[in-house]
């Protein structure tokens, strides 16, 4: 217990994991064993065009795949899918996973250990983009950004959600600061930043003595236990990210945009109301 409570603190060393999406094949990057996570997982799967297959087991965890770029075929139990950028697979426990690809493909894994089985299920971000509770711009200049919900409540699952965000140039996303320790835990994933992009990322409890504060670019990923986690862009360019989910409690607490808003910062609005349509 003692050394769980300490991979639990937020710092540098238990909160950010640099430069995930250098190797190829499948990399688990984020575990609880390594970071202050408790139930989520994520990795990628990078492969070239016409390199061999990678397979595996989701044994207890159920997982989401979200295909970042090129296209891939995954194939689990007698049943295949094509994913393009941004599609999404929801795939249960219990099940075996083959991911192959004719052009190249970068594929991130998320996943949490559940209790129950929940169904099969394919997301397509063309169908996301047509749909206004799962993706929607929220806030204005200067907290702009185009938010889509990727894997939230059009799916059946226990723990994970997963969407991905895009800011306006020079933009603050997560604005109002909030938080939503009590039901979840989060991971961003920082995409579509080449360089020189970057952005700086904060995850705090205390507004007047922040426990991180990080510059941010491509492929680094950021883990928030807790506390609130607004982020900002370089002026010139936008922080985007994958947003990586887990409830606490299977089901019960597997809800987007319920948040506390930074006391500060409360004037009755998250920006994510549009989500609870």
């Amino acid at each position: 217990m003692k050394e769980q409570a300490a991979l639990e603190n937020i710092n540098r060393e238990t909160c950010v994991v640099r430069a995930t999406h250098r190797e190829k094949g499948r990399n688990i990057s984020v575990t609880p064993k390594n970071t202050a996570t408790r139930h989520l997982h994520y990795g990628r799967i990078r492969l070239e065009a016409n390199d061999a297959p990678v397979s595996f087991e989701t044994a207890t965890h159920e997982t989401g795949l979200i295909c970042l770029n090129g296209a891939a075929k995954i194939v689990t139990g007698d049943t295949s899918f094509n994913l393009n950028r941004y599609d999404s697979l929801y795939v249960p426990r219990d099940s075996e996973v083959e991911v192959s690809t004719a052009t190249g493909c970068d594929i991130a894994e998320v996943s949490a250990e559940v209790a129950n089985l929940y169904p099969l299920q394919f997301v397509s971000f063309e169908e996301i983009r047509k749909n206004t509770a799962l993706h929607f711009t929220a806030g204005a200049p200067p907290t702009e950004r185009d938010l889509n919900i990727l894997l939230g409540k059009n799916i059946e699952a226990g723990r994970i959600m997963a969407g991905v965000t895009f800011s306006s140039d020079g933009n603050w996303t997560s604005f109002p600061p909030h938080e939503h320790a009590e039901m979840l835990e989060e991971i961003y994933l920082y995409i579509d930043m080449p360089a020189p992009q970057w952005g700086i990322q904060m995850v705090y409890t205390n507004p007047q003595d922040p426990e991180l504060v990080e510059v941010v670019r491509e492929g680094d990923v950021v883990v928030m236990p807790r506390g609130y986690h607004p982020n900002v862009a370089a002026p010139g360019g936008s922080i985007n990210f994958l947003w990586m989910m887990a409830a606490n409690r299977e089901v019960k607490d597997r809800q987007f945009g319920v948040v506390n808003v930074q006391p500060e910062y409360d004037t009755g609005t998250s920006g994510l109301e549009a989500s609870q349509k």
